[in-house]
């Protein structure tokens, strides 16, 4: 497999990882799972941010727009500033989906 294979599997795969990470937290945001379902949320975070990160850097290999992700990993980063189950959670969740979409569209 070819670095900027590699970099679009990263990129689609942190995608849907993401879009489990956001459904997940629905469901948690919404009161449908609580105990058993914080763990993997965290660690799909962890697991969002390590791809977007992969991403970033299989991008930079090829030479590609890997700056178009930057703001997207700023923003995952900056999830761990909220408060869960608050209001500004979710919609810098939100905002993160966005960005993270507007970037790995840039970046491929």
């Amino acid at each position: 497999m070819k670095i900027e294979e590699a970099g679009h599997a990263a990129l689609g795969v942190t995608a849907a990882l993401l879009a489990v990470l956001l459904l997940l937290g629905l469901s948690l945001q919404l009161g449908w799972r609580k105990d058993l379902a914080r763990w993997p949320h965290h660690a799909l975070f962890f697991a969002v941010c390590a791809g977007t990160l992969a991403a970033l850097v299989l991008t930079l290999l090829v030479g590609g727009r890997w700056w178009a992700l930057l703001p997207a990993l700023a923003l995952l980063l900056g999830m761990t500033r909220t408060r869960p189950g608050r209001a500004g959670h979710w919609r810098l969740a939100l905002a993160c989906a966005a960005v993270y979409v507007l970037g790995a569209w840039g970046a491929w």
